[in-house]
């Protein structure tokens, strides 16, 4: 039985980094639990809080002899923070780091952000009075102060803002004249509200029958009081999101709150304004575009009881609801739910982690599962329900498969296919909209020599430099930067210049070959202010355009009905990824594009453009196959021991001194490989992807087992060595289970 308990004071508190320590008395020794809340003596005085229980531990940080005792556990207290205290604890002990940056990740932390509120000036006399004190300050030619009383006496009362701005009294004036007793300063604190004021609308849709079939599953299973996890396999276009507002409107009959986790922020708004035509003002958002005080009112709102829907990206799992009912998580397979900073977190398993502990179901929804998700599912872990078809039965896209080393042997030197030039051209005649996605990931702007190879990077970093338009190379990930090259510094030659098809460039080349168009370009750049993507995302569905060109943000969730062309540029070049994911998420990203194609009326077409049309991802992509797909992805998994098969834990040691790092990544190596576990594999230390990032070095270490339990056990070997020796102040090591992106 632990002696000792870690408590952290007033939760509430922006000051997260500092728990004190209580002795545990025996009789709470058996009842004590991590998130309990308790009473404690507190300070000189010793008088008696409330805090929370973070961490139960025999070792005791302070001389025992200190150490006050706990007063009592909270009788009838289950507030909020205790399992969300609980959950920081899970968290920390499955994917580490300390626990003070689980409380961070968890707890929402009330930042200094200036109140809002909304002021009124209105009389504090009689209208016979006022009107005697207007004739004296007439004779006085006191113009400002009958300015607002001849305003108050026609108005009642006016909003203070009217009252400085457009009546030109300043505060100086109003506060003398509540001073005398003649008006008052009425105030109220309002809530930064991110969703624009919009009417509910009356709501009438009837499911098809595989969507009935999924949501009668659910909900059969959530009133008999069982609460499991879903995997809700749907093609896209098969209308997952109705079937989740189908799930939540019953939810909230039976008073429980809904979490709606979606993986972009491009998404948000789109999303949202579905949710909030069906439920009106009792849906919020989180994002990280919100102000602290916005995202602050939120949770606060969420807390209250004020809202029975939080959407947005994995932070809005911790949203403090009382009494959740359901957690959905939308295209469960994106890499954005795994943190990237510690705790390295996945917002799925710790989804269900959270659901488990008040009594809640979760949903992981997607028309391209992860290759996890689904071998959860075909092992009865999840229960797995199928929407094989379109709503109204519409055919998926019909997709062409273009060869580009063909084109370039019969001189098309364009990034535009022939056959999609083709198509383009009848959609533009038939005023119907295209999409033309720039699949950019494992790609940059990187300067090299066409005559020995050498790229040119960065002095600080392992990284080549990417060349901007102000004829600049720039490291992006130390800011370092450097004119523009001429001769290769490795051979001498005059071959060098950029690898560069950005979505500039290609609206550029698309402009020019269809002059007659309107075209609208989605990423970075255009969406950097507030509302970027709600302008761009609104301008084409009102067809104010008749061609989108972007990145992966396009092809995420968006529902254009006038769509019928999808042209997937480069699709093959997340295959050049160092990631053992590389496959999968090229299928997952070809499938979402061509899934953007022939969602209204009218039928659909993808042209998907390849230097590798035979790679099995291209192919099932292409034929939307999952199940082939993921057939031929777990025999890869398999022969190579990947997850979902085994599990894998990389350790990150980085410092400024090489030789630091590589001894202790040596040591930590050392002291698993004494425990002598079976079937552990172990390999490093190796330099990680990028081996030196603005002169701090790292190296890897790389566990693989098939029992994640074991690579826990490592993992809190490994932080125990470090712990009890002190001296790793400078070194920064960092773990990471089943990671999405490489260190």
């Amino acid at each position: 039985m632990a002696k000792y308990a870690n408590i952290i004071i007033d939760i509430s508190h922006e000051k997260l980094d500092r728990t004190f320590q209580y002795k545990i008395p025996e009789q709470l020794q058996q009842s004590l639990t991590v998130g309990m809340q308790v009473l404690v003596p507190f300070g000189k005085g010793g008088r008696t809080i409330k805090g929370y229980v973070v961490e139960l531990t025999d070792m005791a940080e302070y001389d025992v002899s200190k150490l006050k005792s706990i007063v009592a556990i909270c009788e009838n207290s289950v507030p909020i923070e205790s399992h969300l205290i609980a959950l920081a604890a899970w968290i920390k002990k499955n994917y580490g780091g300390t626990m003070n940056q689980a409380l961070k990740t968890v707890i929402p932390i009330k930042q200094k952000t200036v109140r809002k509120e909304k002021r009124t000036v209105c009389l504090n006399i009689g209208m016979e009075e006022a009107k005697e004190k207007l004739a004296q300050f007439k004779k006085k030619h006191s113009v400002a102060r009958v300015r607002l009383l001849e305003a108050l006496l026609r108005d009642g009362e006016l909003p203070y803002e009217v009252v400085t701005q457009k009546l030109n009294v300043t505060l100086s004036v109003v506060r003398a004249l509540e001073q005398l007793g003649i008006v008052k300063i009425k105030s109220e604190e309002i809530y930064r509200n991110p969703v624009k004021e919009q009417e509910k609308e009356q709501y009438r849709l009837s499911l098809n029958e595989s969507q009935k079939e999924a949501s009668n599953t659910i909900l059969s299973d959530f009133n008999q009081g069982i609460h499991k996890t879903y995997l809700l396999h749907g093609v896209t276009g098969s209308g997952k999101t109705e079937v989740y507002m189908e799930l939540i409107s019953e939810v909230i009959k039976k008073g429980k709150q809904s979490i709606v986790l979606i993986p972009e922020i491009a998404l948000t708004y789109q999303t949202l304004m579905r949710f909030y035509r069906r439920f009106g003002d009792r849906v919020s958002i989180l994002n990280s575009r919100l102000s602290a005080g916005e995202r602050y009112d939120q949770m606060l709102r969420a807390k209250r009881g004020e809202i029975d829907i939080m959407i947005g990206p994995r932070s809005a799992l911790f949203t403090p609801f009382s009494n959740i009912g359901l957690i959905i998580i939308d295209e469960e397979h994106e890499a954005s739910y795994k943190s990237e900073t510690v705790p390295r977190y996945h917002a799925r398993e710790t989804a269900i982690a959270r659901a488990k502990m008040v009594g809640a179901s979760v949903v992981l929804g997607s028309a391209t599962p992860s290759v996890e998700s689904y071998e959860k599912a075909l092992r009865g872990e999840y229960v797995l329900l199928q929407m094989p078809e379109r709503i109204t039965k519409k055919p998926l896209p019909k997709a062409h498969v273009v060869d580009l080393r063909t084109e370039l042997k019969e001189g098309n030197r364009s990034i535009l296919s022939r056959k999609l030039q083709e198509l383009m051209e009848e959609r533009l005649q038939r005023k119907e909209q295209i999409m033309l996605f720039l699949n950019r990931r494992g790609m940059s702007g990187f300067v090299s020599c066409r005559l020995c190879g050498h790229v040119i990077k960065c002095p600080h970093c392992d990284v080549a430099l990417s060349l901007h338009n102000n004829g600049k190379m720039v490291c992006h990930y130390c800011g370092y930067e450097q004119s523009v090259v001429t001769r290769c510094p490795q051979c001498g030659s005059s071959y060098i210049s950029a690898f560069k098809a950005g979505t500039q460039k290609i609206e550029m080349i698309v402009k020019k070959r269809f002059p007659q168009a309107s075209v609208l370009r989605m990423d970075a750049d255009t969406t950097k202010k507030k509302d970027g993507y709600e302008k761009i995302l609104s301008a084409f569905a009102n067809r104010e355009a008749d061609i989108l060109i972007g990145t992966q943000m396009i092809v995420k969730g968006h529902d254009f009905p006038n769509v019928t062309l999808v042209g997937v540029l480069a699709a093959d070049l997340s295959l050049y990824v160092s990631d053992y994911r590389a496959s999968e998420r090229t299928f997952q990203l070809l499938t979402q594009a061509a899934g953007r194609a022939g969602r209204g009326d009218k039928p659909g077409e993808v042209v998907i453009q390849t230097y590798q049309p035979n790679h099995y991802s291209v192919v099932t992509a292409a034929n939307q196959d999952y199940e082939t797909f993921f057939k031929q992805e777990m025999e890869y998994r398999k022969m190579l021991c990947y997850p979902p098969v085994w599990h894998m834990l990389v350790v990150l040691v980085a410092a400024k001194e090489e030789g630091c790092v590589i001894a202790l990544a040596k040591q930590l190596k050392q002291i698993v490989a004494e425990k002598k576990v079976p079937d552990l594999f172990l390999v490093g230390p190796a330099n990680a992807a990028i081996a030196r990032v603005n002169d701090i070095y790292k190296k890897v270490l790389y566990l693989k087992h098939e029992n994640y339990e074991v690579l826990i056990s490592m993992k809190d070997l490994m932080e125990q060595f470090l712990n009890e020796n002190g001296k790793f102040g400078d070194i920064m090591v960092q773990f990471d289970f089943n990671p999405m992106n490489g260190f």
